[in-house]
């Protein structure tokens, strides 16, 4: 169902569900961050407003491969896992490791295909991490990050926590250099036939434009 690419990293992927009319390179859902912060100030916000959960501390098998992004990443683009939303920490644990499971065992990914995945109380899972090239968004991986709120959110509606949580990981990303301080964000939907991130994700994603 979701066969390897044969270009990029031979990984990707492309959920096969209604297509849209937007492209982010061709006039689609466009949303650049002009502000940079600084180092030091980027890790106090992280480490004092972000709950990073590691791939140790989540129980991440090592990855069968990995391959390091050519620079900084240009684009970050926004997933959903379209499957149930978590709130207790141990289930949100559990979740993430069964996607990997499911990426590597079925897809024949390296690794769980993600950068990161944040859960409804804006705690940030490790996935694949910075500077490593994912498989989110089939035929546009080696230049971005791919980051996935977990849930479905053609249903739910994205709580404020894991909005803020993923800007202050933009925030960090840009300030130590691993993404490009005028990247382009983008839903998943903008680069392929899919719903993803689905409807009240999509529509909360200018939410995400500050890095104040």
């Amino acid at each position: 169902m979701y066969p390897r690419a044969t270009t990029e990293n031979k990984e990707g992927v492309l959920s096969k569900t209604t297509p849209t009319k937007t492209n982010c390179d061709k006039g689609g859902y466009i949303i650049c961050l002009w502000s940079v912060i600084t180092v030091n100030a980027a890790c106090r916000l992280t480490e004092q407003t972000v709950n990073m959960i590691s791939r140790l501390q989540w129980g991440a098998v090592a990855p069968k491969q990995k391959e390091k992004l050519r620079g900084q990443a240009q684009r970050v683009v926004i997933h959903h896992t379209a499957l149930p939303s978590y709130k207790d920490f141990g289930e949100c644990k559990d979740h993430v490791v069964s996607i990997q499971r499911m990426h590597m065992n079925q897809r024949h990914f390296d690794d769980i295909g993600y950068n990161f995945l944040v859960s409804a109380d804006g705690t940030v899972f490790e996935g694949r991490g910075w500077g490593v090239v994912g498989a989110h968004t089939k035929g546009h991986n080696n230049d971005s990050l791919g980051i996935a709120f977990m849930g479905n959110f053609n249903n739910d509606t994205p709580r404020e926590e894991a909005i803020l949580s993923v800007k202050q990981l933009l925030q960090f990303g840009v300030s130590q250099g691993f993404l490009e301080a005028h990247f382009v964000l983008c839903g998943h939907r903008d680069l392929g036939a899919t719903e993803c991130p689905g409807e009240n994700l999509y529509a909360a994603l200018p939410q995400l434009r500050g890095t104040t």
